[in-house]
């Protein structure tokens, strides 16, 4: 049996990293665009965990499992695909991130007391306070929704803001989620840095103006959770009815489990795989509530933001076949705006923005992904971003905490110049 099972079955027996004793991780770089695809290919053969995506620009991350590491070597060095090590000893380098990340909430303790930080990474039960605060503060412009509870029974929490309480039908409807995959934690907080400056320092008024408002910060709060607690590179959910392995290997991948050529390229059908596609389409209740969400605001919905982590991109349909959408034309100019702007605001060590279709720019497929269920319906401009990570050179595995602010006002930047591009050409 392959180690994603032993992986499931010892994460409850060791103390926390210690079940990554073994696994390495390595930068990749392909340098053209066949070796891009082959290297797609390898992901799923090997069952490789992308922790950074590559392009031929610029170096991805993978973690492998001891059992696949002579067969990566040897086919890396067949395909000539260069790769370097990055850690021998995956443990040390997730202790150091926790030391970073402790050392930054005492400090952020100390200085902030009990509010929402911004120059560190956010767990869930602050995030919910956050969302339960602005709401009660900020009625006449911040709705608290609950959608439900997840499989392990938290709440599904987003806000609904606007300056009209979401009467004026007029208005386009902006909607950006994140957390759906647990480990990313830098995206929950670009969307509560959003709600932040819509609701609390209204910076950018021409935004509540123009525009209704849905950010759902974390759409997996169990996974989410479940990182901080126990396994640091959880991705999935965790649920554990969709297979006879359920209780060993829980969770379904939330962004391959949408009803759009669902579990047809880039999934798995294993349960215990990362990319496991679940029993049918939206079979997670926390996917459900994305979808009830689109399919509720639908013809108002001009924009739609999925926040992932981490390879500097922002990808739009469609990402199952690589082929172009209807709107071929409009995807591209929204998604350049956005780039443009966080490009602007920038550190030297971030890579630039990519822009493109996510297979053209990642080179591989994946079915079931919400941004291509959204864009299938009608959303008319729908992309994922996957945010910055200074893979090449970081000691840990997760931005350390002094560059996360970074991300979150440039990400805002991008989400100001896709809001006001997308707004202009929805009503025409």
């Amino acid at each position: 049996m392959r180690a994603w099972i032993l992986l499931g079955l010892i994460t409850f027996v060791f103390a926390k990293h210690e079940h990554y004793i073994g696994w390495k991780t390595f930068h990749v770089r392909p340098s053209n665009d066949v070796q891009l695809k082959t290297f797609g290919s390898l992901i799923q053969q090997l069952d490789l965990d992308v922790l950074g995506h590559a392009t031929t620009q610029r170096e991805g991350l993978v973690l492998v499992q001891p059992d696949q590491l002579e067969a990566f070597t040897s086919l890396m060095d067949g395909q000539g695909i260069a790769y370097r090590i990055h850690a021998d000893d995956i443990k040390s380098k997730l202790d150091y991130d926790d030391m970073l990340i402790e050392e930054a909430h005492n400090a952020t303790k100390a200085r902030n007391g009990a509010r929402l930080p911004y120059d560190n990474y956010q767990t869930w039960e602050a995030i919910e306070a956050y969302l339960d605060d602005v709401a009660r503060r900020f009625p006449n412009r911040a709705t608290l929704v609950n959608a439900g509870q997840s499989f392990e029974g938290r709440n599904l929490k987003y806000l609904k803001i606007s300056s009209t309480n979401f009467e004026d039908k007029s208005k386009p409807v902006i909607v950006i989620d994140g957390g759906i995959h647990a480990r990313e934690w830098i995206s929950p907080p670009t969307v509560t840095w959003a709600i932040r400056k819509l609701v609390e320092d209204v910076t950018e008024p021409d935004l509540l103006d123009r525009f209704d408002w849905i950010l759902f910060p974390v759409v997996n709060p169990d996974g989410y959770r479940f990182t901080f607690t126990n396994n640091r590179f959880w991705r999935k959910t965790r649920s554990t009815d969709q297979s006879a392995l359920g209780s060993i290997c829980p969770g379904v991948d939330g962004n391959r489990n949408y009803d759009f050529f669902w579990n047809t390229v880039g999934t798995s059908s294993n349960a215990c795989a990362d990319t496991f596609a679940g029993r049918r389409a939206f079979s997670e209740v926390e996917v459900r509530a994305v979808r009830d969400i689109l399919h509720e605001h639908l013809p108002r919905i001009a924009l739609y933001l999925s926040m992932h982590s981490f390879g500097s991109m922002i990808l739009y349909p469609w990402g199952h076949d690589g082929f172009l959408s209807n709107n071929a034309l409009g995807l591209p100019p929204v998604g350049i705006a956005m780039a443009d702007a966080i490009n602007s605001k920038a550190l030297s060590p971030f890579p630039r923005y990519v822009v493109g279709n996510s297979v053209l720019v990642m080179g591989y497929a994946a079915s079931g992904a919400s941004e291509d269920y959204a864009h299938s319906i009608g959303v008319p401009f729908s992309y994922t971003y996957e945010l910055p990570g200074l893979n090449s050179g970081m000691q840990g595995f997760v931005l350390e905490p002094r560059y996360i602010q970074q991300v979150w006002e440039e990400t805002w930047l991008g989400i100001v110049a896709g809001a006001r591009r997308a707004g202009d050409i929805f009503r025409k």
